[in-house]
Order: structure tokens, then C-alpha cells, then sequence
């Protein structure tokens, strides 16, 4: 689904990717996890077309990620990205927000994408909140209907950037079951998380940052028994 070869990317004179090598293969879930500033978000928009990349390949389903000019319209339609920071319509309602991506992206009919729209809503818990504005939904509310964004465009891959993050525990087992689904239908998953549960319960692999390198890749349990990775996180490392 995903090849990552030698990836660089900086801002300036910070260099945030030092050749990045990984690979995600389809209808996995790979966590990328690492201290803050390790340059994991900054994959995840590379992947999506949404940042440029100065040398390397990144190849999302065979096909290469521009690492000049990125299409972001082309490889929208295959990949679908949550934010760490909300963006959301504020002052339309939740199923306005949902139809967006399919009239406007991908061309769909507003009958047809209303009625899906009401379908996603349902999915992720927001049924009876369809024509609630944004603005009036709860912190994990406009989370779930982030999600239900991201769904409306049929994503082959689904990034995720900390959607977990901030969630009581009821709110977190709601979130993680939600995800679990996703998964069990297909979709390929790709999260940048902090959250342990999370990270043990949902992922197949993880992928570690540290200071813009790979420090290591595995299954989560020896990942994160990995003496390297355990000094990046409570020694400071870059956070």
C-alpha cells in the first residue's frame, strides 16, 4: 500500500526526515509513534500529497507522490487524512460537513451523497446529531464527525493523527472499537498515536521517530520493550 525510500524533508535548516525506509502493506494498522517533533505528522502529510519531500519516493499504491508539485485532488480520492487540529465547516451542520468531499471532490450526486452521508454519521456514533451545527457538537463529537469526513471519499488508506488523543476511557474504547471496524473492512490504517492502549490493542506494527530517523519497527510489544525506544521517550529526546 505504502514504500517510503530514503525520505528527506526539511524546513529551513532543520531537517525533519533523515531517510526515511518503511512500508505498509494493505489492511494493515502501523502506528508511528516517538516524542514530539520526531517528524511523525510530517510523514503522514508527505503520504498524503500535502507536504512536498526534498529527495526519496514515496509510493502510495504503486503509485509515486509528486515530491515537487503534489496533486493533492488526485490522491485524495485513495487516501483520506484526520487532523490533529479541527477542520470542520463551524457553522454547518455535521451531514453538510460530511457531503463536502464527494460533491465537491469527487463529483457525486447530493442526493446520493446525503444519503451515505446520514449512513457515515450512524457509523461513527453521530446518527441524531446530523443536523447539529459543528459548533454545537462536543470535543469528541466533532472528532467522530472528522472521521466521517475522512469515510465519505472511500479511502483505500486512512491516516490518522492523534485522533485518539484527549478521549476519557469510556470515550477512548468507543474510539478504539471504531477504529477496529475500519480495519475488519478493508481499510488500510496508518496512526500517529501516543496513546498505549491504543498502540498494544489496534496495531499491527509500529514504526519509531526520534529526532527525524527510524529508530525502530516491530510488532508493539517488542517495540516497545526496545531500550532505544524507551531512553527517546523518557529521556527527552527532542520533545
Amino acid at each position: 500500500m505504502i514504500e517510503l525510500s530514503n525520505v528527506h524533508k526539511r524546513f529551513g535548516s532543520n531537517e525533519v526526515l533523515k531517510g526515511i525506509t518503511a512500508s505498509v502493506e494493505k489492511s494493515e494498522v502501523v502506528c508511528i509513534i516517538g516524542p514530539s517533533g520526531s517528524g511523525k505528522s510530517t510523514i503522514l502529510r508527505c503520504i498524503n500529497g500535502l507536504e512536498s519531500y526534498d529527495s526519496g519516493e514515496i509510493l502510495v499504491e504503486g503509485a509515486k507522490v509528486d515530491n515537487k508539485a503534489p496533486s493533492i485532488v488526485a490522491i485524495r480520492t485513495q487516501v483520506s487524512m484526520v487532523f490533529q487540529r479541527f477542520n470542520l465547516f463551524p457553522h454547518r451542520t455535521a451531514l453538510e460537513n460530511v457531503i463536502e468531499g464527494p460533491v465537491y471532490v469527487k463529483g457525486e450526486p447530493r442526493a446520493a451523497a446525503t444519503e451515505r452521508g446520514r449512513a457515515l454519521l450512524a457509523r461513527v456514533g453521530l446518527a441524531d446529531k446530523a443536523a447539529l451545527p459543528a459548533t454545537q457538537l462536543t470535543y469528541i463529537d466533532q472528532k467522530r464527525l472528522e472521521l466521517a469526513r475522512a469515510l465519505a471519499l472511500d479511502p483505500d488508506l486512512l491516516l490518522l493523527d492523534e485522533w485518539l488523543a484527549g478521549l476519557n476511557p469510556t470515550e477512548l474504547a468507543q474510539g478504539i472499537a471504531l477504529i477496529r471496524s475500519l480495519r475488519e473492512s478493508g481499510i488500510t490504517i496508518v496512526m500517529v498515536e501516543h496513546v498505549m492502549d491504543a498502540i498494544r490493542s489496534l496495531c499491527d506494527r509500529c514504526v519509531v521517530m526520534n529526532v527525524g530517523r527510524k529508530i525502530a519497527e516491530g510488532p508493539p510489544a517488542s517495540v516497545l520493550a526496545d531500550r532505544q525506544v524507551v531512553q527517546a521517550y523518557l529521556g527527552g529526546g527532542d520533545a
